[in-house]
Formats: C-alpha cells, sequence, structure tokens
C-alpha cells in the first residue's frame, strides 16, 4: 500500500468512526425520546456529574499497595476514574469536588452556586476544569431547539399553564424559559405552533463555542460586560427597532455556555461590577440580556479560579458578600505524596517532546525537594521523616517503626501545601539539567540537583526560603541520594541480591523463633537440631542499633507482626517488617562495602576486581541506567561515597 492510500485509508476510517448521523425532528418527536429515556432532558450539573459517575469509581483501599494502607488506615476515600490518569495525590480534593456535583445534581442549594478552586500556582485548578471540558465534548450529543444561539432545552417551548400535565406524562421537571430570539421565532414562523419547533442533536465543543464558555480576566480599564452576555448587532438597527430581538447577539460566555459551563479563569482579577451578572447566574440562574430585552433563562454550571492572595483579597472587601455567598470553595494545595508526585512529571514527560534518558531516582529527588518545601515544621520529626510517613513508609528509628500519627501531623498543618515549589519550577530543573548534558542526553539525580540549586540561587525568593531551599538541595537530599546510592551499587555487586537477602530472612526467622519458643533449630540440609545461633542474629540485629537486652524484645516483635501477618494471608518476605529488612540491608551493604569502595575507586584493576566491576556496571544497566549516567554516578560515588 502506498504512503497516498495509507493516509486515505486512515481518514476514511477516522471519518466511519467518527459518523454521528444527527438526530433531527420536532418537538413531538423529541418529547416522545423523552418519554423513552427522562435522563435526555438533564439538567447541566447532572449531566457533568453522570460523565463523571461513567468512568467508575472505587475506595482508595481497594488496593495491595501497603503504603496506602498504612496512611489512610480505616479512612475510606472514593476515587474517581475520570480523573485518575491525569491527577495525582489530590483524592481529596477530587472528592470535594463530585461531592459538589453530586448534590447539585440533586438541585440542592449547590446548584446555585459558583465551583470555586483555590491554590498555589500549578496545582491543577484550571487542569481539572480541563478535564471536565474534555468530557462534556467527548460525551453524546445533547437536544437542543435547532437555530437558537444558546442551544436550549426543547421543553422551555411548552406554555407554562401545561407544563404540570406534560411533567406527569414526561417523569422530568420542566425549568427555564424561552430566549428573546426563539420567542420571537415561535411566534413570527410558527404562529405559535410550538410543536412543529424544529429540535436537533448538537455536540458539545469549546473551540466551537457550543456548551463551554471561557472567560479570561478582563482588562479592568475595558471591562465590557459584552464578553459576558452578548451585545446588540448595531449594523441592524438600521433595519429593525431597539426591541426586536433580531438585533440581538448572544454570544457571550454565558450563553454560549447554557447546556453545559462557563469558566472563569483567575476570577477576581476582574472588577466587581464585571462579576455582577455571576449573581443572577447562580442564584436566580438568570442574566440580562443587551438593551432592552428583559432577562435570559441559563443552565450552566459556573465554575472559577485563582490563588489564595487574590480570594483573600476579595473576601477582605465585606462590600463582596453578596457573590462570597454564592461561593463554594475547594482549595486544591501541591501533592504532598513523593510516590504521586514522581507521577505527575512521568506524565508531563509522556505527553512532551522529552526524548532524554532519565535515570533511577532523579524524579524521587527532584520530587523530593518539591515536597519538602510544601511541609510544615512539626516537632514530632524532621521534615525528611514526615515526607516518608506522607507517602506510608515506614520509618525505622533505633531498630523499631516510628510512631507517629499521620492524621495529627495533617491537622497540625491546616495550610501545608498550600505553598512552596511549583510543578513547573521542577520542570524547568529537569529541562535545564537536559541542557547542560546534552552530550550524553541523559539527566540523572546529580545534575538535576545541580540545576535546581542554580535556580533557586537566581530565582526572586525571600532570603530565609532561599536559605532553607538550598539546605534541603545540599544537605538533606545530599545525604538521602548518597544513601541510596550506596544501596543501589550494593545490589549491583552482591550476586543474586534478592536471593542472598531472602535466604538471610528465612535464617534469621527459624534462629529468632526457636529463642522466643525455647527450642531448637532443625537444620534445613541436614536435619540436626541445633541451638539458636545468638552470633549470628546479633550480627543483623547491630546493625540497626538492637544491642544487649533490647534483642529479646525486637526478636518477640519480629516473630510477633509476621506470625499476624501471616494469619492475614499476607505474603511474608524479607520485606514484610520495615526494621528486620533494613537490618538485612545493611548486613549485606556491610559486606561488601570494602570490595565496592576499593573496585570503584581504583584507577587500575587486576583481572578479578575487572570481572567484579564489569558484572556491577551491567547490573546497573539492566536496573534501568545507561552508559552515560552509569559513568557519572561511580565518579560521583567514587569522590563522595568512600572518602578515604
Amino acid at each position: 500500500m502506498t504512503p497516498h492510500m495509507e493516509f486515505e485509508s486512515l481518514i476514511r476510517k477516522d471519518r466511519d468512526l467518527a459518523q454521528v448521523n444527527p438526530w433531527k425532528g420536532n418537538l413531538l418527536g423529541y418529547l416522545e425520546k423523552v418519554k423513552e429515556n427522562p435522563s435526555i432532558a438533564k439538567l447541566a450539573h447532572a449531566r457533568i456529574y453522570d460523565i463523571i459517575m461513567k468512568a467508575g469509581v472505587r475506595d482508595i483501599q481497594e488496593t495491595d499497595d501497603p503504603r496506602i494502607k498504612r496512611l489512610y488506615k480505616d479512612e475510606s476515600i472514593k476515587v474517581f476514574n475520570f480523573f485518575t490518569d491525569e491527577f495525582f495525590g489530590i483524592e481529596k480534593t477530587i472528592a470535594q469536588i463530585v461531592r459538589y456535583f453530586h448534590a447539585a445534581s440533586l438541585k440542592g442549594e449547590e446548584s446555585r452556586q459558583v465551583l470555586y478552586l483555590m491554590g498555589p500556582v500549578g496545582s491543577g485548578k484550571s487542569s481539572l476544569f480541563e478535564k471536565l471540558h474534555r468530557g462534556l465534548e467527548e460525551n453524546e450529543p445533547f437536544y437542543a431547539i435547532e437555530g437558537c444561539p444558546m442551544f436550549e432545552e426543547p421543553l422551555h417551548l411548552i406554555p407554562r399553564h401545561l407544563r404540570k400535565e406534560f411533567e406527569k406524562m414526561l417523569g422530568v421537571h420542566i425549568e427555564g424559559d424561552l430566549c428573546p430570539v426563539c420567542r420571537y421565532r415561535l411566534k413570527e414562523e410558527f404562529n405559535g405552533r410550538y410543536e412543529e419547533f424544529p429540535v436537533s442533536t448538537v455536540e458539545f465543543s469549546k473551540r466551537a463555542r457550543v456548551g463551554i464558555g471561557v472567560v479570561p480576566p478582563v482588562d479592568p480599564n475595558n471591562q465590557d460586560t459584552s464578553v459576558l452576555i452578548g451585545s446588540e448587532d448595531i449594523s441592524k438597527l438600521d433595519l429593525y427597532s431597539e426591541g426586536d430581538p433580531r438585533v440581538l447577539e448572544l454570544n457571550g460566555a454565558l450563553n454560549i455556555g447554557n447546556r453545559g459551563m462557563v469558566e472563569f479563569i483567575e476570577v477576581f482579577k476582574n472588577e466587581i461590577e464585571y462579576l455582577h451578572c455571576m449573581i443572577t447566574a447562580t442564584q436566580e440562574k438568570v442574566i440580562p440580556a443587551p438593551g432592552r430585552h428583559g432577562l435570559v433563562y441559563v443552565d450552566t454550571v459556573i465554575v472559577a479560579h485563582s490563588n489564595e492572595a487574590e480570594w483573600q483579597k476579595f473576601k477582605s472587601d465585606h462590600t463582596n458578600e453578596a457573590i462570597l455567598d454564592r461561593i463554594v470553595v475547594i482549595k486544591v494545595p501541591y501533592n504532598l505524596r513523593l510516590s504521586e508526585e514522581v507521577k505527575i512529571y512521568q506524565k508531563i514527560i509522556r505527553h512532551s517532546d522529552f526524548r532524554a534518558h532519565v535515570a533511577p531516582h532523579t524524579l524521587e529527588v527532584a520530587s523530593m525537594f518539591a515536597i519538602l518545601s510544601r511541609l510544615e515544621p512539626t516537632n514530632k520529626c524532621d521534615l525528611m521523616t514526615k515526607l516518608k510517613l506522607y507517602n506510608g513508609e515506614e520509618v525505622v528509628e533505633k531498630g523499631k517503626t516510628k510512631k507517629v500519627d499521620v492524621q495529627e501531623l495533617r491537622e497540625a498543618a491546616k495550610r501545608e501545601g498550600m505553598t512552596g515549589i511549583s510543578t513547573r519550577f521542577i520542570m524547568k530543573a529537569l529541562d535545564n539539567s537536559l541542557s547542560d548534558n546534552t552530550a550524553g542526553n541523559c539527566i540523572n539525580p546529580i545534575n538535576v540537583r545541580e540545576a535546581l540549586i542554580n535556580m533557586v540561587k537566581e530565582a526572586d525568593l525571600p532570603d530565609d526560603t532561599r536559605k532553607q531551599c538550598l539546605e534541603f538541595l545540599q544537605d538533606t537530599l545530599h545525604k538521602n541520594y548518597l544513601e541510596n546510592l550506596e544501596k543501589e551499587i550494593t545490589r549491583a555487586f552482591v550476586y543474586s541480591y534478592q536471593e542472598q537477602a531472602e535466604a538471610l530472612f528465612q535464617n534469621y526467622l527459624d534462629h529468632a523463633e526457636a529463642y522466643v519458643n525455647k527450642g531448637k533449630v532443625k537444620d534445613r540440609n541436614t536435619k540436626e537440631e541445633l541451638s539458636p545461633d545468638e552470633g549470628f542474629m546479633k550480627s543483623i540485629e547491630e546493625q540497626i542499633a538492637i544491642i544487649g537486652s533490647a534483642a529479646d524484645g525486637f526478636r518477640q516483635e519480629v516473630i510477633a507482626y509476621l506470625w499476624a501477618a501471616n494469619r492475614r494471608g499476607e505474603k511474608i518476605d524479607y520485606r514484610s517488617y520495615e526494621p528486620l529488612k533494613e537490618a538485612i540491608e545493611k548486613k549485606l551493604m556491610t559486606s561488601v562495602r570494602d570490595l565496592s569502595r576499593i573496585i570503584t575507586k581504583a584507577r587500575t584493576r587486576d583481572e578479578e576486581q575487572g570481572e567484579k566491576y564489569n558484572a556491577m556496571v551491567k547490573n546497573l544497566l539492566d536496573n534501568g541506567y545507561c552508559p552515560s549516567c552509569v559513568d557519572m554516578v561511580l565518579k560521583y560515588a567514587a569522590n563522595n561515597l568512600w572518602k578515604d
């Protein structure tokens, strides 16, 4: 098949798939369809709620991830599939948004309120609304009065004195009135015979301005309400009188957003007079028509967003009470979970032309910096420990899992996530680090950290914020990365690391269980019964500072914990109990530390050392490194990890 034919085939196939036969008929035909399926006459809030729910919903606890179970314990949070592929770490915020749409779909007070998202730059406010726009565009077409500039509900054609009877017959509530243009057409074109008025299906489209309106911030010196409610066509005033509906151009954002949604970007950058239309559009569901044409009914979801500073300024002015009373405020903070922050950058990179190799731990280091900058200090733990706890990790101190209630940490820091480093700042750092390493076409934790340090130094930040950010990068994250790097190199040096760790774990369990139960250990090979090997157990326990009388308690805790886990049907391996996992990993690291230090730092190697070095490099390559970043991280380890 020639390229020409391939192109033509693709175009035809797409056209066939996208071919939607639009329905055309009159009001009588539409009434029959409503009788069959009353939900097609749903209002805007119910439509968006149904779009969200159609994708499915699950509980956050429905996962095998132990971090989620530790983080949320018995807390039940709904996760909505509609948002899951694009939004990470803001499940509670999304649950609040869906709760708003649910209440509004039931025609509660929320259906007459503005949904307002408030949060720092780059937290995902506009992206959440963009997702709803796409949801409307991908939804099935809706039925509208043909030729209506506001794509209004055909049931508006039914006279008020007959609506109760029609409501009984159709099983729906009829709300709203005809716009001036359709009212004029009904009288002049159809002589009041509303049953003959044409009805057709229409598809939502942001670009074609059908059912989705967007209001950007307007110049305060030139705020023309026609952006919201349309205008009068001056050229037609020579033909028709000022009160004639034929001069109307109902093409404002609130007009074309009828049946769908209207988004106000940076809403409080507009003058208060400009927002008065919002008051009637929410509470009374009407807006003024341009000129002398009365009020026009609108069925739309009004959404808005801005940063916190603008919200506080607007809220402090008591003259804004009328609008404030019509707003449902939902905070959209930055994400505070490390695993989810990494997913954010993976998503952005996936959707960009970024084609460089990303070395292991690179996005983790960048994400750690972002989250550390967003956390509030506490006297219960340091910020790095808090970061790990918020990620659902178990933190081991002196051989014991640190017991800190994450819920208490959250409650003590209500504003956490409302300030800090944005995702855009991090992405710029990733771009900068790549531009500094175009030869290797690779980014790694070392050059990303360097790029972040340079950006923080150049950024317009308060002195104390700059000082803290540099401390995170030059001290906290530097130490953390060196720990991870040593583990990585150890794993690469140890032959069959996983098997060796598992063997140590099983061996320790055999001896600890015998010790706790005052029994004997049966050798797995010879079947001899031996006394528990305290020397072996101590060699593992001392890795996490378990010495002396503390060993008895530790061994009992290990056996009790794993016995309970086994009863719950959980799979048991060396990673099951965090303190023991850390002890085993440190034991393995200790056993090869000298070897790895000597071989990594050596400028010349004998044959045996060369073989081990090459095997280590191969393992690193197999674990996600590329030749360029292997070379860099090993040099970095030689210079920083094992100083003589």
